[in-house]
């Protein structure tokens, strides 16, 4: 059985061969033909753009503070990326990220102040830190899919009270108290310092779960839920099942992105990864995943959070005030939803 909607015939008995109808304009014809390819185009004008306008913006200075960006909305964005093939959002990965980091580290800060290892301490947190994150997820999976209820708003009401649950952990406080190993973790560099072990440890994810998207059975269910959920669960796949497991996908990387923000402060901060789920959200739909589910790719995906990276170095650069940041990128979120449209309306007419 399909798992999707077979696209309505058109009569091309008066078009010639090889082309689509008149009646399709051409700026359609070329936006199905170049597909996410834009995305990529995008980010190599900005960069040629900034590059003119603040020349900094090719240091080794200027790249770390845009990798310092991009690996924090990178990994929220990969779980994010799962989350909006099935038709779904998920609001609260933000906030799972500062809840999980404060977490792990206030058992990491208890358990130095009573004289354990570092070491011990360090793996009890991050052990700590992911089963927050993955906790999270499951119970916004298992609400959204036994309850019925909107992602929307499960995962917005999760925000909330998971929100105000940070600053109760700590008294809205930072955690600074912090094993040698989660400091040195994001300071530890390779390549003569160019590449940071934090945007090493994102890119590795991003191909993992990639791989997983793109070429396993787990991946081509994510891509049907998403498509036609009706027809998915009459081939026989467990759509609340696997929901749930992307949504603890989707906390599970909020986590493992706290844990390497924590790294790169030195620090647990209570306000720590708030409002990252709109960037998150952007980068997927920037780089061609649609909000309507059943399309996106992780290239897609790095390519969108490198766009968001590159114009928020580039502006700051540039000596833009920081609230034009905002502005930028929600011009080019707006951008991508619609070519996605004119991509869509293609595919349908």
């Amino acid at each position: 059985m399909a798992l999707t909607t077979a696209p309505r015939e058109i009569d091309n008995s008066d078009a010639p061969s090889g082309e689509m109808p008149d009646r399709v304009p051409w700026f359609q014809r070329f936006m199905e033909r170049i597909g996410a390819l834009w995305t990529l185009g995008v980010l190599v004008v900005i960069v040629i753009v900034f590059g003119a306008v603040a020349p900094d913006l090719y240091t080794k200075a200027a790249w770390l503070a845009t990798s310092e960006y991009a690996v924090e909305y990178l990994i929220l964005a990969i779980g994010q990326t799962f989350v909006i093939i099935t038709a779904g959002i998920d609001l609260a990965d933000g906030a799972t990220l500062g809840f999980s980091s404060m977490a792990g580290s206030i058992l990491m800060a208890n358990m130095i102040g009573s004289h354990i290892g570092g070491g011990f301490a360090a793996t009890a947190g991050i052990l700590l830190m992911l089963a927050t994150g993955a906790a999270i997820g499951i119970v916004n999976g298992v609400v959204i899919t036994k309850m019925k209820l909107p992602p929307f708003i499960v995962t917005l009401g999760t925000l909330t009270a998971i929100t105000g649950a940070t600053d109760l952990l700590n008294n809205a406080t930072e955690v600074t108290t912090l094993p040698g190993f989660v400091t040195r973790l994001g300071t530890e560099s390779v390549l003569s310092g160019w590449l940071p072990v934090t945007v090493l440890i994102a890119l590795v994810l991003a191909v993992l779960f990639g791989y997983l998207l793109a070429r396993t059975r787990f991946g081509l269910r994510t891509y049907a839920i998403g498509s036609n959920e009706i027809a998915a669960r009459r081939a026989g796949i467990n759509v609340d099942r696997h929901l749930i497991k992307v949504y603890m996908i989707s906390g599970l990387l909020a986590a493992a992105a706290g844990l390497l923000v924590t790294a790169n402060f030195s620090a647990a901060s209570p306000i720590a990864g708030a409002n990252d789920e709109l960037y998150a959200i952007a980068s997927v739909v920037i780089g061609g995943a649609s909000i309507f589910g059943g399309r996106g790719t992780m290239f897609g995906t790095v390519v969108g959070t490198s766009i968001i990276a590159v114009l928020t170095t580039g502006l700051v650069l540039a000596n833009v005030q920081s609230f034009w940041q905002q502005v930028a990128i929600g011009a080019v979120v707006i951008g991508a939803v619609a070519v996605d449209r004119v991509r869509t309306k293609v595919g349908t007419d």
